[in-house]
Formats: C-alpha cells, sequence, structure tokens
C-alpha cells in the first residue's frame, strides 16, 4: 500500500498553467503505475492520464492530449501533471492514483477500478 498526497491546485485563468505534484510513501513506488483522474461536480471521474512503472511509456485523454505532461521521479517517488493552455472546462478535483495490480509491466492502466490508492484530490479551478 503507498499513502499519496496531491498539491499545486489553485485557481487559473484560461490559457494559464499549472503543475500538480503528488508525493508517495513507501519503498515501493517504482513499481507502480501512476495515474491522475479529475472528477467535475455531477460529473463520473475521469481518467486524465497515465504513466508506467518506470515512465518509459505515457497515455492520456483525448480531451488533454497535447496541453498536459505526466511524469515521474522514482527518487523522489514522486509523480507531476504539468497543465498547460487550461480551459475552463479542466475545472474539477484531480486526483493521484497508484496502481500495484498488474507489478511492474509495461501497459496501460487507465480504469479508475485498476487502482488500488488514491490521494485526497487537490482542486483545479480554471476561469474564463
Amino acid at each position: 500500500q503507498v499513502q499519496l498526497v496531491e498539491s499545486g491546485g489553485g485557481l487559473v485563468q484560461a490559457g494559464g498553467s499549472l503543475r500538480l505534484s503528488c508525493a508517495a510513501s513507501g519503498r515501493t513506488f517504482s513499481r507502480y503505475a501512476m495515474g491522475w483522474f479529475r472528477q467535475a461536480p455531477g460529473k463520473e471521474r475521469e481518467f486524465v492520464a497515465a504513466v508506467t512503472y518506470n515512465g518509459a511509456s505515457t497515455y492520456y485523454a483525448d480531451s488533454v492530449k497535447g496541453r498536459f505532461t505526466i511524469a515521474r521521479d522514482n527518487a523522489k517517488n514522486t509523480v507531476y501533471l504539468q497543465m498547460n493552455s487550461l480551459k475552463p472546462e479542466d475545472t474539477a478535483v484531480y486526483y493521484c492514483a497508484a496502481s500495484s495490480l498488474y507489478g511492474p509491466v509495461q501497459r496501460p492502466v487507465l480504469r479508475p477500478t485498476e487502482y488500488t490508492d488514491w490521494g485526497q484530490g487537490t482542486q483545479v479551478t480554471v476561469s474564463s
């Protein structure tokens, strides 16, 4: 099990940028696939981005492709989400998640049900 703490959310104008961080506890962080999800009021939690255990492969929702970048630093037990060209529709609570379901393999992990550990979330608000 891993504990996750997100930071970096806030209020930004449309077109601006934010970088979210997710700090993980535990010595096995490098064995987890990591992902970012978001949930807007009245909507279901949706996939945003994912990265494999070693950072070699990344995956993105179509809605954020080309604007968001996920990366991880296993030496720092941290995963990041760089968000550029933000839009009002990006407004949501953003959650960091870890998956130990498949072990350290190169495969996409995209569904919330595939993730075993979740952070508490950080609010991102984009004003028009």
